[in-house]
């Protein structure tokens, strides 16, 4: 287990559990902010990779707005991993609102270019057109995968959830998500193309 995976369960860092924060801020909010203390930064990381750095500061505020206003909602029976896949379901949902401006940072990445230390100005030109031809079919991909397997998949990707915190995140069963993780690795293989050994050039 690494430090990051001991700090972030609940009651690990040696405080109470999420759950029990959650329940004692419907009495005394500010112990509301020890769950952020614990979680923010995974939240931050997730929401950064999937809308960019500057969108992430906003939306963790967002995330944790709506999350103190529904600490009612929260059910420990379904979070025994503690309020982070709970979280995570509150920044996938308002991610949704995002949508179109990520399906557009998708398109930017596949045709960034790759700058090698002083390439000259061919092999900058060939670094280009490798990259984009390489990563077209998986931009395509992603930016066609169905919402909810795409939030499946990122989950589990930028998140590092399991599945069982994806499952309690999105709040669908967890077979639900073992078939969305299975759908986008098939169709994320079928598009690389296949490269050849390395050997045989």
């Amino acid at each position: 287990m690494t430090i990051l995976e001991r700090i972030s369960r609940p009651g690990a860092d040696g405080g109470p559990a999420d759950a029990e924060l959650i329940e004692r801020s419907r009495h005394e909010p500010e112990a509301f902010a020890a769950v952020f203390d614990r979680h923010a930064d995974r939240v931050h990381h997730y929401l950064a990779r999937r809308a960019g750095p500057t969108e992430a500061d906003d939306l963790l505020s967002a995330t944790f707005l709506t999350a103190f206003e529904q600490r009612d909602r929260f059910d420990a029976a379904r979070s025994p991993a503690g309020a982070l896949p709970w979280l995570m379901g509150i920044a996938t949902n308002l991610l949704r609102g995002h949508r179109r401006a990520e399906a557009r940072r998708w398109d930017v990445l596949a045709r960034a270019r790759l700058d090698p230390a002083e390439p000259s100005p061919a092999e900058r030109v060939a670094a280009r057109v490798d990259a984009t031809v390489a990563a077209r079919p998986l931009v395509d991909v992603l930016t066609d995968l169905p919402q909810g397997d795409r939030d499946a998949l990122l989950l589990l990707a930028w998140a590092d959830l399991t599945y069982e915190e994806i499952a309690a995140a999105l709040e669908i069963p967890i077979g639900t998500v073992r078939s969305r993780i299975h759908r986008v690795r098939t169709r994320l293989r079928a598009a690389v193309p296949s490269q050849p050994n390395a050997e045989t050039e």
